[in-house]
């Protein structure tokens, strides 16, 4: 089997997908603002891409060591259920995020970036490393996304997740029209 074809495998069976957020749905800068606030910046591709797994009825989630409003508040607007912030032991909420998705660790994608990742990253089914990661998180990786984190790393994933299960095609008739013979545009339907 190829590693192409290897690729596919995990993803097809994918029902969960989490990831870390700083340095997979951020470029990993956090910018510290007077009175204790912060600054991240998502890319919003990365966002439809989570919205687009959502739409066939896939899960997702976020295992961060640190805490913040932004990440609780982009979360919630992606429609992310399994959120879990200002964790120590990423393991056992990994583990509890399972049991609540009714997932096994096969039906697990997990986006990783920095040693931290690793050990969820080899708990589960199909683990991708963005590909500005750590040596070390890049060698743990099932597949290394062509795109660095923050910038369509995610949807990079789920695009691979969606087509893996045949999905991406009828997502996309919603954008876009097929061409008649003639090469114009008709509306699908």
């Amino acid at each position: 089997m190829s590693d192409a074809d290897e690729i596919s495998r995990r993803a097809s069976r994918i029902k969960l997908l989490l990831m870390d957020c700083d340095g997979v749905l951020t470029d990993g800068r956090i910018e510290l603002l007077a009175g204790g606030d912060e600054s991240k910046t998502f890319h919003t591709r990365d966002g439809h891409g989570i919205v687009l797994l959502h739409r066939v009825g896939l899960s997702t989630g976020i295992i961060s060591g640190r805490s913040s409003s932004l990440v609780e508040r982009r979360a919630r607007e992606l429609g992310m259920k399994h959120i879990r912030q200002g964790t120590w032991d990423k393991i056992k909420d990994y583990e509890e995020l399972l049991r609540e998705a009714e997932v096994e660790t096969a039906e697990v994608a997990f986006i990783g970036d920095d040693v931290t990742d690793i050990p969820l990253m080899e708990q589960s089914g199909f683990a991708v490393a963005v590909a500005d990661a750590v040596p070390e998180t890049l060698a743990a990786a099932h597949y290394v996304t062509t795109l660095p984190g923050g910038f369509g790393a995610v949807r990079e994933t789920c695009e691979l997740i969606l087509k893996a299960q045949g999905r991406w095609d009828d997502l996309m008739k919603r954008y876009v029209k097929s061409k008649d013979e003639g090469g114009r545009r008709k509306a699908e339907g």
